[in-house]
């Protein structure tokens, strides 16, 4: 085995032979990753828009938008077959899905138009009410009503078999009286 001096020396040896080894590795990780911290960067184009918006002092949803967890209570709830399932939420908006056995059918959602009031033209020439609110078809696959001169409430088919009669029909289902009431 050797006397413990000469093993002392020869772990010493072995140690200094890994740190040189070692050593530059984790130095190079180093200058890496602190150099990428440091470089710039080109802007995006999300960069841009937000400056520009920045400037102007506007803001994408108006601070007297609902939150939208208030809008939650006035969704359908699904039942015989049907279920809701809440997707998405955020101030202004609160949106589910409309499955049956397992596929979509439909998007469900609620916004308030404080922050988008472009979006209640459209209900202004309506010469058409479902439970009493102006109603309009969107594109192709989307029917929306407008509940107090506020609140857009929409179904939008995602899958072929849901038409027109039944985004109007499940329109119906939502709590837009109730709805109404919010302030």
């Amino acid at each position: 085995m050797g006397n413990p001096k000469q093993m002392t020396q020869r772990i010493g040896l072995m140690t200094g032979v890994r740190w040189r080894r070692v050593v530059p590795g984790v130095a190079l990780a180093l200058l890496l990753v602190t150099s990428a911290g440091c470089g710039e960067t080109d802007p995006s184009s999300y960069d841009q828009v937000q400056e520009d918006t920045s400037q102007r002092g506007a803001s994408a949803v108006s601070d007297e938008a609902q939150r939208g967890s208030a809008f939650n209570p006035f969704f359908p709830d699904g039942g015989q077959g049907y279920s809701v399932v809440y997707v998405q939420e955020k101030t202004g908006f609160s949106a589910a899905k409309l499955e049956q056995g397992g596929r979509e059918l439909a998007m469900l959602s609620i916004n308030d138009t404080v922050s988008t009031p472009d979006a209640t033209t459209r209900y202004q020439n309506s010469s058409e009410e479902l439970s009493g609110y102006p109603v309009a078809d969107i594109g192709n696959n989307q029917t929306g009503l407008l509940v107090g001169d506020r609140y857009q409430v929409k179904v939008a088919s995602k899958d072929s078999s849901f038409t027109a009669q039944n985004r109007r029909e499940w329109l119906q289902q939502f709590d837009l009286s109730g709805l109404e009431q919010l302030k």
